[in-house]
């Protein structure tokens, strides 16, 4: 009799830790939900003085006057959202190229491991110490690159003159270069997780390797590919110390890439420190709209992560 009751009890634990994982689970996922409600009322707490006195004009105004208790953001959000979105214009192209060249064989394996042991340590380095690269070496070169597009586009409004060395367009290359870890390594790890038989029947019906790669495997790892961009995306949007060292932390709007711009988190990083009273309601405000912002962008992706996984479906 002793048997069949020691079997029903390991029965009954087996049974019964599917269930304890599943609740582990479900209490990680509740926290973590928690804990972001919390912290957004906090901030929301902090800057209701701010939200009460200035509204909707906070998102619309370009003074930020802490003598005057005059505070508003737009300048920063245009910053924030074009520094971001250039960096990705940047970091993306190169990102899945080496994505390609370190998933598909075009090099040997121990000039693959070597690239993506240097890219991978992209990661690694510290904010701060991008922001001082950026000033000994990006600036000046991002400078004279400036001023030869001014003399020969200055009539485009985006590439008017004059060029600075401390502007969006040198944080923008920073910012690339901080999320090409991000993008390159997720999409990398989508596209080697592409089944082999997609490639041999590519193959099979007389595609050539390009042709295979741009119509079978790039397609087939989009889903992943879209993840990596949005994910670089917010990095790019909630990087602090290395823009603030770069962009020039300028209120004023301007067309021209090549001029000093602000990023809320630079205006958090740099103002936070020596404010008082309405000028930290209005600091928390602006954090709030950042936070808001990200999680638009989110949202966005997340969407278009959907529709990219239902258009390859039928792909896999």
């Amino acid at each position: 009799m002793s048997a069949p009751t020691s079997q029903s009890n390991s029965l009954a634990h087996y049974k019964s830790g599917p269930d304890f994982f599943r609740l582990l689970c479900w209490l990680a996922s509740a926290v973590t939900v928690l804990t972001l409600g919390w912290i957004i009322f906090k901030i929301v707490e902090s800057a209701w003085p701010a939200i009460h006195k200035f509204g909707w004009d906070f998102l619309t105004s370009s003074a930020w006057l802490p003598n005057r208790e005059r505070f508003g953001v737009f300048p920063f959000i245009v910053g924030t959202v074009v520094s971001s979105f250039v960096a990705i214009l940047m970091a993306f192209p190169l990102g899945l190229a080496i994505a390609i060249f370190l998933s598909e064989n075009f090099l040997p394996a121990p000039v693959r491991q070597v690239i993506r042991f240097v890219v991978e340590m992209l990661a690694a380095i510290p904010s701060v110490v991008y922001g001082l690269w950026g000033i000994f070496v990006v600036i000046p070169l991002s400078k004279s690159f400036a001023d030869w597009m001014v003399s020969v586009f200055g009539g485009v409004p985006i590439f008017a003159g004059p060029a600075y060395g401390n502007s969006l367009f040198t944080a923008s290359i920073v910012l690339a270069i901080m999320i090409l870890p991000t993008i390159t390594a997720i999409s990398r790890n989508s596209l080697s997780s592409v089944p082999k038989t997609l490639r041999e029947g590519a193959y099979a019906l007389g595609s050539t390797r390009w042709e295979a790669i741009l119509g079978v495997i790039l397609p087939s790892a989009a889903p992943g590919i879209v993840a990596a961009t949005i994910l670089a995306l917010g990095r790019a949007m909630g990087e602090t110390m290395a823009v603030a060292m770069l962009i020039g932390n300028s209120s004023r709007l301007s067309w021209s890439i090549f001029s000093p711009a602000g990023t809320l988190a630079g205006l958090l990083a740099n103002q936070f420190g020596e404010a008082q009273e309405l000028q930290v309601n209005s600091l928390m405000y602006a954090a709030l709209i950042l936070i808001i912002i990200t999680l638009f962008v989110n949202m966005i992706g997340e969407a278009v992560l959907r529709y990219t996984q239902h258009q390859t479906a039928g792909i896999r």
